[in-house]
């Protein structure tokens, strides 16, 4: 469709309109002009208060359960909440039943999105590292790739046998493919529920050391180094983690790192309650940590944010809190969280950086551009704009998240992409 958008601030460094505010006509899904004052009768127009344009996020971490367990998400309820949340691209992890472990899964996620009409979401699928995620042998990688994965990870299934996560980097490297890893040596946190601290010895829960996280950060660069391959480190979420990765990258190494949205915002004494939904892995860490994650993503040390989407039934949510399930619903929230709270560690415009630029640089993915005769991937948003998450704003199929009737300051107002312009209501 096409679509003229008015007085729009555009937040992009690779845009020769970067930080101005201009008319932007789009038509058959391309920019076709940026300007002032733009006029063009019979097209829709969208304009709002405080308007400012990106190229389209990308949520490199998300989980849409599909296959296998649709009564939790599925790729169409995923993209909604995708979209709602500003996102017009996502990566979905390869924890599904059967896991995306050959190129019949890929293939299968990128046909049901073909067949989704008027979606505006594009999804990477993210291949199996090991075969049925098991740790053991290595998936079809180079298959996976060539059928359109875009990266390979056992998810928070953590790589413990140390010979497969190296012969899987070198392996990759002839393909320039992305091993994406996930830290928690589980022979420290097994059984853990929340960060180990000082609210864990209250409630009396076992907790997760930092160390788990840390030890397997370490392996996994000195591993990185001695393959002379890139590796990304997922959802990092203690202090010295950051520490390690700075070090990394000052010696040149080939590390790449990402932080989930709720690990930069919530500590780990709100789970006083033991509300369950706020029962995540990596968990709410400490004050301190928060404090290092927020240095790290402003110096450059954390690449990217994600937001961890975790779609889970009420049958694994509204139990004990011991034998609740991990995960958080987010990309509705993650932008709105983002923006209300780091306001004083990035600004817009390196936060679009985080969100929309450098998640398609690390899986080599083109970036957008807001430039004339480019094809418009956008979204529109007010980083200012006050308003109440409720629960008729879910559009995930799952509902466990404790942010329903959180007040945030910033908001995607809609998106733009694969022609198709959705509009937040």
């Amino acid at each position: 469709m096409s679509l003229l958008i008015k007085s729009a601030r555009v937040i992009d460094p690779n845009s020769p309109h970067n930080g101005k505010t201009v008319d932007i006509l789009i038509e058959d899904g391309l920019i076709k002009s940026i300007g002032k004052n733009i006029d063009k009768k019979a097209v829709p127009v969208f304009e709002a208060r405080n308007l400012h344009v990106s190229p389209g996020w990308f949520d490199m971490h998300v989980n849409l359960r599909d296959p296998g367990f649709e009564y939790k998400e599925d790729l169409n309820t995923g993209m909604h909440a995708a979209a709602y949340g500003g996102f017009t691209a996502v990566a979905c992890m390869p924890n599904t039943n059967p896991p995306i472990h050959t190129k019949s899964e890929v293939e299968y996620i990128l046909n049901k999105v073909k067949s989704l009409k008027k979606n505006g979401v594009d999804v990477y699928p993210i291949g199996a590292l090991s075969q049925g995620l098991e740790g053991k042998d290595m998936a079809e990688l180079y298959d996976m790739h060539l059928s359109g994965a875009v990266g390979f990870t056992d998810g928070k299934k953590t790589e413990s046998n140390a010979g497969l996560l190296m012969r899987s980097l070198l392996y990759a490297r002839h393909f320039n493919g992305l091993i994406l890893t996930f830290c928690d040596e589980k022979s420290i946190s097994q059984g853990g529920m929340m960060n180990e601290g000082p609210t864990s010895t209250m409630l009396g829960l076992k907790g997760i050391p930092a160390l788990a996280e840390e030890i397997m950060v370490a392996r996994n660069i000195y591993i990185s180094e001695y393959t002379e391959s890139k590796v990304h480190i997922a959802s990092v979420s203690t202090a010295k983690s950051v520490d390690l990765i700075r070090k990394a990258k000052a010696r040149k190494l080939n590390v790449s790192a990402s932080v989930n949205a709720y690990n930069l915002v919530m500590e780990d004494h709100l789970l006083k309650g033991f509300e369950t939904n706020y029962k995540v892995n990596p968990p709410f860490r400490s004050k301190a940590d928060i404090e290092a994650l927020k240095k790290g993503l402003a110096d450059g040390t954390l690449d990217c944010i994600t937001s961890d989407h975790t779609p889970e039934d009420v049958e694994n949510k509204v139990v004990e809190f011991d034998h609740a399930a991990n995960g958080m619903i987010g990309m509705e929230t993650a932008y709105a969280l983002l923006s209300t709270n780091l306001g004083k560690t990035l600004t817009t415009e390196e936060l679009i950086q985080k969100i929309a630029i450098n998640p398609r640089t690390l899986m080599n993915i083109e970036v957008p551009a807001i430039k004339e005769d480019e094809k418009a991937n956008i979204t529109l948003f007010d980083p200012e704009l006050e308003w109440t998450f409720e629960e008729k704003n879910i559009r995930s199929k799952s509902k466990n998240t404790l942010l329903t009737g959180t007040k945030f300051k910033g908001k995607a107002l809609g998106i733009y992409n694969k022609k198709v312009f959705i509009a937040n209501k």
